[in-house]
């Protein structure tokens, strides 16, 4: 088999249409070696599954929490070092599948920021911001969407609320109360993060250099991945059962065929121009109300600030010492 020419970073590669689509990389796209990441001990299982059902070597892990700053910029300090010690190929792609939805508000990540927000939004912030000098051009960040940020009937099917829009300081904040405590709450934070996520790509396409290109990949309604492993028995027997033949219709696509469109937006041929919005097989038009620079720009500023980072990369503000990964975990 071919060397690899490049990385290809991944999150969310364990379950669900992400594993389809680390295997479709794996399989299609081998010019690029696969670089996962996974909590704690997992990750030599998830490289020797893959390895197993593509028959391809050129995967291995890297120990994150993507709930945690500090792992965060430990696993990027490491990527970094591996790939400058040329144990890595060249980093060409960040792949930011991972995502989850919270049946409440009120859970809080060891830094303090509202579990859904963290993961779904700044831990992609802080991932591409650690590696920013890192990516050899030509390179593509890949962030996964949902077309529930639209709020609308045709694009929820009525499952997940509107999402509802605050600063970006109070969006990041876990939130106390009744309401906070409901399940409606827990997917207006999904949606709101979904939103949020194409407010990033865009202040991304407006600033990664050239030959660094940015989209959304929206996957569409998905029956059967883990997204709703923390939902009551109703919505998972739901999942499991009425919603599950929604892969018949339109309305729906499975875990693989969700998992391969993202490879191939991840992996193939250029898509459109950065900052697009890809809506499963082709580039499409966002929700107008993710057509907001100000959101943008603020979501941007105070992204850095949570992360504790410069508020615009330059040529060397993100080629941080180790002295500050190592006060990430004190």
């Amino acid at each position: 088999m071919r060397a690899p020419q490049g990385t290809m970073l991944m999150t969310g590669a364990s379950r669900g249409f992400g594993r389809a689509a680390a295997e479709r990389l794996l399989t299609r796209y081998p010019e690029n070696h696969l670089l996962v990441t996974a909590r704690g001990q997992n990750g030599e299982r998830l490289t020797e599954d893959l390895t197993n059902a593509t028959g391809n070597p050129n995967v291995t892990a890297i120990s994150c929490d993507l709930a945690s700053l500090a792992e965060i910029g430990t696993a990027a300090n490491e990527v970094r070092r591996r790939v400058d010690a040329q144990e890595l190929p060249p980093l060409k792609g960040f792949l930011g599948n991972a995502g989850l939805q919270m049946t409440s508000r009120t859970h809080a990540t060891v830094d303090g920021y509202e579990t859904t927000f963290a993961v779904n939004v700044l831990a992609n912030y802080y991932f591409v911001r650690l590696l920013w000098n890192h990516f050899t051009t030509p390179a593509r960040i890949t962030m996964v969407g949902s077309d529930t940020h639209f709020g609308d009937l045709r694009h929820n099917l009525g499952m997940v609320p509107a999402p509802r829009w605050e600063s970006t300081r109070q969006l990041a904040m876990p939130r106390e109360g009744s309401q906070a405590h409901s399940v409606a709450e827990g997917r207006t934070a999904y949606s709101t993060s979904k939103l949020a996520v194409t407010y990033l790509v865009h202040a991304l396409a407006r600033r990664l250099p050239d030959g660094v290109d940015v989209y959304t990949f929206n996957p569409g309604y998905v029956p059967g991945t883990g997204l709703v492993r923390d939902a009551g028995p109703v919505i998972r027997a739901l999942s499991r059962t009425l919603l599950h033949g929604l892969r018949a219709t339109p309305l729906a696509l499975s875990p693989t065929t969700a998992g391969n469109l993202l490879a191939d937006a991840a992996g193939g041929s250029t898509p459109g121009d950065s900052g697009t919005y890809i809506d499963r097989r082709k580039v499409a038009a966002s929700a107008p109300e993710s057509y907001d620079r100000e959101r943008e720009e603020e979501l941007w500023a105070a992204a850095a600030e949570l992360c504790a980072l410069p508020a615009e990369p330059t040529s060397c503000a993100d080629d941080l010492s180790d002295t500050f990964y190592e006060s990430r975990l004190e």
